[in-house]
């Protein structure tokens, strides 16, 4: 079973602080996923902040989102 995020921070240059229910910390860089139309506003400083948990991941204020897998996998242990 994946681990559940649980918590998320916004960082400087478009990187994540993510908290997942098994006790890891990890960083997920978004900017690979900028040019990609869907994540084509998260540009915006402003959008990006207001990234939230939700469901099993994460989402933004304009509704796109990281599938579980892609953000669990991706994301870089600093711990």
């Amino acid at each position: 079973m994946r681990p559940k995020a649980i918590d998320v921070k916004p960082l400087n240059n478009y990187l994540l602080l993510i908290s997942f229910d098994n006790g890891e910390q990890k960083i997920f860089d978004v900017k690979p996923y900028l040019s990609h139309k869907a994540f084509e506003a998260l540009n915006n400083k402003h959008l990006f902040n207001t990234v939230k948990i939700s469901g099993l991941s994460i989402s933004w204020a304009n509704g796109a989102d990281i599938c579980p897998d892609e953000l669990y996998n991706n994301s870089k242990n600093i711990n």
